[in-house]
């Protein structure tokens, strides 16, 4: 639990960060102190090196102060991750700066083509979250050589992914949503810049240069469960927005709305929490408890949509003015919605 003082400045800070169309200077300056963007860093490097659990727990806390900002750190802490997949010499370089924080887009849009050593890259690649404040960018390419895609056994693309410094990059501004206005999820391009081996990688297990377990738990769980605790987050603050208003009638539906998502929140944590003791016990998870972790992130995610729906017919008008905080949040869930892992 983070102190009040500094949930309630946050809190303060977001009507002022959507209008501004990112996180505000202040907002930064405290996750920088705080190393959110770290989360998943080791110590040696800086980092907090929290477990899933924990990270996945902090990030429900901050999605509920504001969406945008629960979203940033979100993404960008876990791009931070990809510090267990990399070469750890140039790691150690990197993730020992303060402010480091990566971010990008997991769409296969680019191309790397195969050259001296490196690759020579060139793509187009949508919602890099906290764009504004990212001192490199992350994307995946398909890969080329000799002229062809290059293929594996099974005749399908090889694909890897690759950071660039910022400025390699050229972004275009271009986030303009219904709501998360301020993690400024802009596009990139990145045009024929030659890129060495050592700034590629591959995220899967196998493939961490890392002993810590989190680089070992399976990536698309990972986002899948911290999506859904986001979700998780905004939904709790537009129940605590809507009972709020004083309304005896309102406030029997806010708590009838809580009571139904936090049964499933419980749920969701036995999953996320057995997964990472299965992980720590026999060093692997088993389908069965990574599909429980699936399943349990959408029902989450889909319970707390539902709620809100329910609520927003009987929140008045104020619901429906976009200068309201009540307005602001449900925005922010609704465009949450549209992430392909919470569908």
């Amino acid at each position: 639990m983070m102190a009040a003082e500094v949930a309630a400045l946050l809190g303060d800070l977001s009507g002022q960060a959507e209008v501004d169309g990112r996180l505000t200077p202040e907002q930064l300056a405290i996750i920088y102190d705080r190393r959110w963007f770290k989360l998943f860093v080791p110590k040696c490097y800086g980092g907090l090196e929290l477990t899933v659990p924990e990270g996945v727990r902090l990030e429900e806390e901050l999605a509920q102060i504001d969406g945008s900002l629960g979203w940033t750190v979100t993404l960008c802490a876990g791009a931070n991750l990809f510090v267990g997949y990399i070469e750890q010499s140039v790691a150690a370089t990197l993730f020992t700066e303060p402010m480091v924080c990566l971010g990008g887009s997991g769409h296969a849009s680019g191309k790397a083509v195969v050259e001296n050593g490196g690759f020579r890259v060139s793509g187009t690649w949508r919602y890099a979250t906290g764009a504004p404040h990212l001192t490199h960018f992350t994307a995946n390419c398909i890969l080329e050589r000799h002229g062809e895609t290059w293929v594996d056994e099974e005749g399908n693309p090889i694909i890897k992914s690759f950071f660039f410094a910022k400025e390699d990059v050229r972004v275009v501004e271009d986030w303009n949503t219904l709501g998360l206005k301020a993690t400024a999820s802009h596009s990139f391009e990145v045009d024929n810049v030659w890129v060495a081996n050592t700034h590629a990688f591959i995220i899967a297990p196998e493939q961490a240069t890392l002993a810590h377990p989190i680089y070992h738990y399976p990536f698309l769980q990972f986002a899948e469960a911290t999506l859904a605790a986001n979700t998780l987050g905004m939904a709790r603050h537009f129940v605590a927005c809507t009972a709020a208003q004083g309304k005896a009638a309102l406030y029997d539906l806010a708590e009838t709305a809580q009571q139904q998502i936090m049964q499933v929140k419980e749920s969701f944590y036995r999953a996320v929490d057995a997964s990472w003791d299965e992980l720590l016990s026999i060093g692997s998870i088993s389908p069965e408890t990574l599909l429980a972790v699936s399943n349990q992130s959408r029902v989450l995610a889909h319970v707390c949509r539902e709620q809100v729906m329910a609520l927003y017919p009987h929140a008045g008008l104020a619901a429906a003015d976009t200068a309201t905080e009540i307005n602001r949040v449900w925005r922010d869930i609704f465009t949450a919605s549209q992430h392909s892992l919470l569908r």
